[in-house]
């Protein structure tokens, strides 16, 4: 039996598109991927049978300049493998007839059989558009309908099949002025034969190539020969603007609908003269932004001490059931505490995509995205990067994903490369035990200056990422200014039930595709710390070593247990590793024992913590508030009797933190958005490398100047 037909379901976006394929399918799908880029392609059975719906991403119109862009033309043409669509439904926002129909011309340039659901007909203050005249101006046919309430549905699963059973319409023939049917005339002859066989297809694709192809474009797959003719066409016209001339002809097509479209929303205007206002619209996006801020790094710490908790009952009843031994240890450490590593994110990351869907089916995430590009563009980042980077205040991980909200390939590879140098909340359990440790309290001082060094550090990553952004902008990452265009949708309330599904799926996602490389990269972090064990009966090395006079009485005594703990640790791979790069710490301020908490902080900042407590004997059930802790860090010694820990080598270890991509989790997630190793590479070598340089200075330039002491 022959697979039922293909029917591609596009759009601009915030047409409605998404809450219309969930209610012809019923939401019940199969979720991929595009071949070669990391777009979602969901495809379901259409409701009552007859044909599959392929949800194509939204876009303003087929002329692209990324890969991602020309995702929607590939769909449609059946090229990178893909099948070729027996229909097309386009989703038109029935309140903005003349901007979401444009799309539609170009659909029947190719001779596309296409249906137009002229959607969100509930949301119509005025009276709704005619049908029969959208129908007239592209050749086929045209239904009213709301995804919201239903209305129409029925209505337009009926044209669908009818159109499925008709004839194909001849592609749609417009006016266009004679430079232009000059220049595709020379381009035309250069579109591959496997893109467009028929004389008005291969016309179409020139016309496409004309408005999308140039030497900056980021499109994949063009040929050599069509590129040279898109250049050599654009050469000869000199002065002629035919990208102008040629978009003209298609809104001059569309003039008969433009003037019988219902006036605009006045409501939308009312509240943007607010939330686009210089001052006030800042104050709200602030008020905005800060319970985003608050929900991520509070909201989710109950959530997250329950899977926590979880986890290590989990954890306690295998250890309970099973023998003590190295099976029981891998499980209980290495399996079940690697899954804890990649289950304690996802509160955050519901709650991140939960507030991203909120506020782009609210139409305000446009808003945010405009009233920040300015701010953002001096920096060398796009407007739509400002909500990764804030969220990066919680966890790297969902502020990556969170760069799918940008359309344009080196916008997304800059975010993610800054994103990570936000102080997530990681990193304050480190920031808390060195402050708590070796600076002094309000008491003590005069001044809060332990406060004063936290605030300073969120500021300080916020300084730092912006510099990184503008630096690698103009390197690494160099690309022509593209202007920020930006459609600002009508306010409307988001559909419950598609804002559930996204997030579902993107926890799915993560899940999935990440999870498995943080839990295997959890076990090798396991094995490391744990062989080659200690032989039966060694004594304890220099695990905890003898202090100076007068030191020794600072130091609280320590366990047995805790001290042979210590000195397998010493004797395991990660103690030995730790030890083989001292040389390359030592410039830092840094021993053989931090090198063991930068070694295990790798699988999760806040491991160094507990690592530390494993290295000098305290025992790994230990937390940043501990006294015992932070008390064998004030009183640890050099061999000469200074202080291992002064405030100065405590600075440089805030630094590094700050700066070093110590998140496996992190660089698994850049992988799997980027699709190759390549930039999580260059991501860890950069950060890497900027922590020590910056350490190296701020500890070697306070130790010229006396500091270290």
């Amino acid at each position: 039996m022959s697979a039922a037909p293909l029917v591609a379901l596009l759009g601009n976006p915030n047409t409605g598109k998404t809450s219309l394929f969930n209610a012809l399918t019923g939401q019940l799908g199969r979720v991929g991927n595009y071949p070669g880029v990391t777009v979602d392609r969901r495809e379901a059975p259409l409701r009552g049978g007859g044909a599959r719906l392929l949800d194509v991403p939204g876009c303003y119109s087929l002329a692209a300049r990324s890969a991602e862009e020309q995702i929607a033309l590939s769909a449609l043409l059946g090229l990178r493998g893909e099948e070729r669509p027996a229909l097309c439904v386009l989703v038109a926002d029935a309140s903005q007839l003349p901007r979401t129909l444009y799309l539609g011309l170009q659909l029947r340039e190719l001779g596309l059989r296409c249906v137009v659901a002229l959607n969100m007909a509930d949301e119509l203050t005025g009276p709704p558009p005619d049908t029969a005249a959208v129908g007239a101006v592209l050749g086929c046919p045209a239904v009213l309908v709301s995804a919201r309430t239903g209305q129409g549905l029925d209505a337009l699963r009926k044209a669908i099949q009818a159109t499925l059973g008709a004839p194909p319409a001849p592609p749609l023939q417009l006016v266009w002025p004679a430079p232009v049917e000059a220049a595709v005339a020379q381009i035309a002859p250069h579109v591959p034969a496997e893109w467009a066989a028929e004389p008005a297809e291969r016309a179409a694709l020139a016309r496409w190539a004309l408005l999308s192809v140039d030497p900056n474009d980021e499109l994949e797959g063009v040929p050599a020969a069509l590129r040279a003719a898109v250049d050599t066409t654009r050469a000869a016209a000199g002065a002629v603007d035919l990208d102008q001339l040629l978009i003209s002809a298609r809104y001059a097509a569309l003039d008969p609908i433009s003037r019988a479209a219902p006036a605009g929303q006045t409501w939308t205007e009312r509240i943007d003269a607010v939330l686009l206002h210089p001052v006030w619209g800042f104050l709200v996006f602030l008020g905005v932004m800060a319970t985003v801020f608050q929900a991520l790094f509070s909201w989710a710490d109950p959530m997250i001490g329950l899977l926590e908790d979880a986890i290590g009952a989990l954890g306690g009843l295998v250890a309970g059931q099973l023998p003590s031994g190295l099976l029981t240890d891998l499980l209980v450490e290495g399996v079940i505490g690697g899954a804890g590593n990649v289950v304690v994110f996802l509160p955050q990351i519901i709650l991140l995509f939960t507030f991203i869907g909120l506020l782009e089916g609210s139409g305000y995430l446009a808003r945010v995205a405009l009233l920040m590009d300015r701010l953002m563009r001096a920096a060398g980042l796009h407007g739509r990067a400002f909500v990764p980077m804030l969220s990066g205040f919680a966890c790297a991980i969902p502020a990556v994903m969170a760069t799918r909200t940008m359309e344009r390939k080196r916008d997304r590879l800059l975010t993610m490369m800054v994103v990570p140098l936000m102080t997530c909340s990681a990193r304050l359990p480190v920031y808390t035990l060195i402050i708590g440790a070796l600076f002094p309290t309000t008491e003590d001082a005069g001044w809060p200056v332990q406060s004063a060094l936290m605030v300073g550090m969120y500021l300080f990553s916020v300084l730092i990422s912006l510099v990184a952004a503008a630096v690698l902008g103009r390197t690494v990452l160099r690309g022509p200014s593209v202007p920020f265009l930006l459609e600002l949708p009508p306010y409307r309330w988001p559909q419950p039930r598609g804002l559930a599904r996204m997030v579902r799926l993107r926890a799915q996602t993560f899940v999935k595709d990440a999870g498995g490389v943080i839990l295997v990269l959890s076990i090798c972090m396991w094995a490391l710390l744990r062989f080659p064990e200690l032989p039966e009966g060694a004594a304890a090395p220099a695990a905890v070593p003898a202090q100076v006079e007068g030191a020794a009485a600072a130091a609280p005594a320590l366990p047995d247990a805790a001290t042979q703990r210590a000195a397998a640790l010493e004797h395991s791979a990660a103690g030995r590793l730790g030890k083989l790069i001292e040389p390359a710490i030592a410039p830092l301020g840094f021993d053989w024992r931090i090198g063991i908490g930068l070694i295990g902080s790798f699988a999760a900042r806040e491991v160094f913590v507990s690592t530390m407590g494993l290295v000098y004997g305290i025992g790994e059930e230990v937390d940043e508030e501990s006294d015992a802790l932070r008390d064998r860090i004030r009183a640890e010694r050099r061999p000469d009797g200074r202080p291992v820990y002064s405030p100065l080598a405590g600075m440089s270890l805030l630094v590094f933190f700050a700066l070093a991509c110590q998140c496996m989790s992190t660089l698994a997630v850049v992988k799997r958005e980027t699709r190759g190793y390549r930039w999580p590479a260059f991501l860890f070598a950069y950060m890497t490398a900027l922590a020590w340089i910056c350490s190296f200075c701020l500890y070697q330039g306070g130790r010229l100047l006396g500091l270290d002491g």
